[in-house]
Parts: structure tokens; sequence; C-alpha cells
């Protein structure tokens, strides 16, 4: 029972790891900073409850004590379960300040505010474990049993990713799966309570503890929907929201947010994944996003007649159902299924129409079976695309894709003030896709906005004039300043520029600074109910 025990709680470590990166993404990124915070605040406290452990083990009263071992041994897991409801019941409020004061310090905040406690007593389950076998005589010449511990709770970690990742996230929001966490580790100190593994010295003590901490978890979960939901409706964008559906996979969270009606009854829809709006549509389908329309008049303004267009990356499925509307045969790959689920039961998007391919985009595009007109690169994670998707390797798999007259269009975000992170991307993509120009659109005071790349491995035509009648009146004057002012590459733009390959990426730093100054403008700008995942 007491190897039970540990591994169960080995499985609750990395259970929590693994909810707590997803649970801190919508705050804090998913930057190379944020992962430094995350693994450096993890790593400290499994040493400091190893080394908390043994001076426990090592102490006057406990030391050869089997009772007084197993009774902190035991008593460990629902010291973890209160930090987890703690933590729960505080975190939704307490992390947007957090990220607005300073993300990468925010960041360390909020890993040792959610995961130091647990993980620390946790850890310290595994000396205290060592010195229970050997108080008994089980201890091995040599390592004194240390090894087989640390082998049992080792494989509950694996144990514990492999549920999490497969079985909790499924069913649960984050903030649910990680009370469930708290509700297993705060039931195994009260099962030892119940049938001792060892002698206990203060089993009375130990009992009330487990099936305090087992009541707590448990109402918190039972409440979890009702507590978060406190926190709706949320005002934003002078509407006000409620969360209507959300889908969930290993690739996050996507929820689907939906406005009160006005007097006409109408409303709009929200798809917010990552922490960040990645759509907005109104309740007749039709988008209210500038990006849905820019991407849509660059395709045709550079290639009127489209036989064939690939879309990489899905979302809410707009961009590929508007080129489908006008008899271009599109494909789209997705890897997020999520993403289909959503873009299919909520936003009108038909599968019967586009060929969605459920993978990699890089994957897919080294086995693409035909050359395609006009490739549209829509692809983002967390606060920007991720880094093997900028990389010269992927832009040389987007030429192969393509015909030879043939054009790609991306969605990007670019700060301009802070341009050598765009000067990155942009020095890169001209090694493999050489002829570029630059779309960006005019909004006085943002600094950080959708900027559109066109570019192809011929010179391009001269953009033809295109009329979209059925565009959103608040982007009209937007978009058509945009289309008459494109920008092609200058030293200015280019300048401290490295090409990024899969081998060598220099450009990480200034990526993530770019990044950071983004999510921060994102969470000061959101309510606090849209970021709890």
């Amino acid at each position: 029972m007491l190897y039970s025990i540990l591994f169960l709680s080995g499985a609750a470590v990395l259970a929590l790891e693994l909810l707590a990166s997803r649970i801190m993404t919508p705050y804090f990124g998913v930057s190379l900073y944020i992962w430094t915070g995350i693994l450096s605040i993890t790593l400290v406290a499994l040493a400091l409850g190893y080394w908390a452990g043994g001076r426990l083990a090592a102490s006057r009263r406990a030391a050869g004590n089997v009772a007084r071992l197993a009774s902190l041994f035991a008593l460990m897991p629902a010291v973890a379960s209160f930090a987890i409801v703690a933590a729960c019941s505080v975190y939704p409020w307490l992390f947007p300040p957090l990220a607005s004061a300073n993300l990468v310090l925010g960041a360390f905040a909020a890993c040792v505010f959610l995961l130091f406690v647990p993980l620390f007593a946790a850890s310290a389950m595994n000396p205290l474990l060592v010195a229970i076998l050997l108080a008994r005589g089980r201890g091995r010449p040599g390592d004194a049993g240390a090894g087989t511990v640390f082998f049992v709770s080792t494989l509950g970690s694996v144990a514990g990713v492999l549920a999490t990742a497969f079985g909790l996230i499924h069913y649960l929001s984050n903030f649910s799966a990680t009370l469930a966490v708290a509700l297993a580790l705060a039931l195994l100190s009260l099962i030892a309570a119940i049938r001792p593994p060892a002698p206990l010295a203060a089993r009375g003590g130990l009992g009330l503890a487990g099936a305090a901490a087992t009541l707590v978890a448990a109402l918190m979960l039972w409440q979890a929907d009702a507590y978060t939901g406190r926190m709706w409706p949320a005002a934003y964008g002078g509407r006000s929201w409620q969360v209507e559906a959300s889908f969930r996979s290993l690739f996050g969270t996507v929820k689907i947010l939906r406005s009160a009606p006005d007097e006409s009854g109408r409303f709009a829809r929200i798809y917010f994944q990552d922490g960040l709006v990645q759509n907005t549509v109104a309740s007749d389908g039709r988008s209210l996003s500038f990006y849905t329309y820019a991407l849509e008049a660059l395709v045709f303004a550079y290639r009127p007649r489209i036989g064939s267009a690939l879309v990489l990356g899905l979302g809410a499925g707009v961009v590929p159902m508007r080129l489908a509307g006008r008899g271009v045969a599109v494909e789209a790959v997705e890897i997020d299924p999520a993403s289909l689920a959503a873009a299919t039961r909520t936003f009108g998007f038909d599968p019967s129409r586009v060929r969605v391919h459920l993978a990699d985009a890089r994957t897919q595009l080294k086995r693409c079976a035909r050359a395609h007109d006009v490739i549209v690169v829509d692809l983002f994670h967390g606060d920007g695309t991720p880094d093997y998707l900028i990389t010269r390797d992927f832009f040389g798999d987007l030429r192969r894709c393509l015909e030879p007259d043939g054009i790609v269009v991306f969605n990007t975000f670019a700060d301009l003030e802070r341009p050598v992170a765009y000067a990155h991307l942009l020095a890169t993509l001209r090694e493999e896709l050489p002829h570029i120009v630059l779309y960006r659109p005019d909004w006085p005071g943002t600094a950080h906005v959708n900027s559109f790349i066109v570019a192809g491995t011929r010179p391009l035509p001269e953009p033809q004039q295109i009329l979209l009648d059925y565009v959103p009146l608040q982007h009209t004057a937007a978009l058509d300043m945009m289309l008459a002012r494109p920008m092609t590459l200058d030293r200015g733009l280019l300048q401290n520029g490295e090409i990024v390959t899969d081998a060598r990426n220099r450009a990480l730093h200034d990526v993530a600074e770019s990044q950071i100054v983004y999510r921060r403008a994102v969470v000061q700008s959101l309510p606090a109910a849209f970021l709890v995942n």
C-alpha cells in the first residue's frame, strides 16, 4: 500500500504540471521565457521537497520511528490537496494582474502559487518512504531501497501524464481536472488513515486531515462550474458575453463565447483559444474579423482565377468556406480536432465542401499530392506561429506545394515598433519565396497588428481591384486603405534579420520578447472570465 500511495502521488505530480501549463497559457502565453519559468519552478520545488523529506526523516522525532515516518508520509497528499484547492479558488482573479504587471516575473510567481506546495509535499514522500523501509529493516544494501522508490514514483508520473492527456483533459475543464487531482490526493491520506499501511503515530489527526481535504476538494469539484460561473456574464467590446460551448483536446481548449442579443435579436460569437480572440462571427454567419476579409481580398487580387487552394489553419472555418463559395477546390489542414468540431458545430463550416486534413501543417506539406494555385497560411498557437513553422525548411516545403506562378498569403502579427522579430521572418521567407509584398492596416495607437504577406517564387503581378461588398462597415475604410498601400521590402524591414532554419534559430529571444509585449496587452484588454481555462 505504501508503494501504491507513492505511485498515485507521482501520477498526481505530473498531472498537475501538465494541467498547470494549460491553465497558465491564456494568461502568460507559451513563449520561451514562460516555459523556462514553469520548468525551473517545478524542478526547484521537487529538489527542495526531496531535501526537506530527507531532513524530516532524519529529525530526532522521526528517525527510526516507523509510526512517525508513516504518518508524515501519509499526510503529504492531504497537504498537497489543500494547496491545490486553495490555488484554484484564487488563481482566476490573481493571474490577470500578475500577467499585466510583468509577464515573466508574473509567470514565475504563478508557478510558485499553483505548483510549489503540492510538488514540494509530493516529492518529500520519496525520502520518507526510503526511511520507512530502512526503519522496518527492508532497505537493501547499496541503495537502501531508494532505487525502487524512485522507480515506482517515476512510473506513477508516466501514468499520470497518460491519464491526464487521454482522460481528464477530454472530459473535464482544466479547472475541474486540477480539482480532481486534489481530490485523488486527499483520498490517499484518508484511505491511509482508515487502513494504515504501517503503524501511525497520529492516526486520528491524519484521518481528520484526510477527511477535511477530501470534503473540501469534493465540494469544490462539485461546484467548479458554479464557482467559475460567478465571473459571468463578462463585458467586452460593448457587449455582455457568456460561454456557449467548450471543445477540448490535447492541443488546448476552444471556447465559444456568445453575446447577449440586441434589440433586433442579433448576437455575435467569439472563437476564443489560447487566451486570444481568434475570430468573431455575427449570428447571420458573417465574419466580423478584419483579417478574414483581408486574406480573401489579397488572394483574389493577385490570383483572380484559382483552381485549387490550400489553407493551413482552420480556426472557425470562415476563410476556407469563403474560398469554396467562389468555386475554388479547397483543402484545409488543422492539427486540433477541437477546432474542427467548433467550426462544424457552431460556425457553419461544411466538411463536404472543404477537404480537411487533421494533421500538423509541416507533416501535411511534406506529403502534399498536388501543387496549389494559392496557399493561405494562418497558423497560430499561443502568441504567435510555432517556431518550426517559420523556418527556411518550412518555407521550402511551401514552395514545393505551390504552382510555379502561385502565391502564398500569410496572416501574421507584427510589432514594427520592435521590428527585429519580424525582420527574422521576412529575411527567412525571402530565401525561398523571394518576391514579397507586405500589407498592414493603419490603426492609430496600435503597434502589434495583423500584417499580411503575399509571396511567390516569381515576380508578383499587379494586384487587381477587388470589390467585397459584404465587408462590415467598420472594416471597409481600413481594408480599402490597406489594399491601396502595399509595402515592398526595404532595408529597414530586413535590418538585423537572421535566417532561421530547423537546425539553427538565433531569433528565439527576439520573438519571445515581442510575444511577451503582445500577451501583456491582450491580458490587460480582456475580462478575467475569458481567461479561465
